[in-house]
């Protein structure tokens, strides 16, 4: 019975799609409230959420390694809220353009 359940969540989380507003980039965590996105330091929101391969939160300050490629969006204040780590497969489908339906 766990095993169908393990085996449910992971084709769930093979299928995960992302707003029309997310940008692609490689995270570095840093000291929290801040993430390194492409080599530049950012900010999270109070209530970032970082999903992880699974699509189960990841604590910020569980994440380590470096170049970690992400799909991330930015509120209205610039900082980011959300950030889902991707899967080999996910990183390398290119997000759609802007608009782009």
């Amino acid at each position: 019975m766990l095993a169908a359940a393990g085996l449910a969540l992971s084709a769930w989380a093979a299928e995960r799609t992302f707003p029309a507003n997310a940008q692609r980039g490689k995270m570095t965590p840093g000291y929290f409230p801040e993430v390194g996105i492409d080599g530049a330091t950012r900010r999270l929101s109070p209530a970032a959420r970082i999903f992880n391969q699974d699509n189960l939160i990841e604590m910020p300050a569980a994440l380590r390694g470096s170049d970690i490629v992400v799909n991330y969006t930015v509120d209205g204040e610039g900082r980011i809220d959300r950030i889902w780590i991707l899967t080999a497969g996910e990183a390398a489908q290119k997000l759609p353009a802007p608009g782009a339906k």
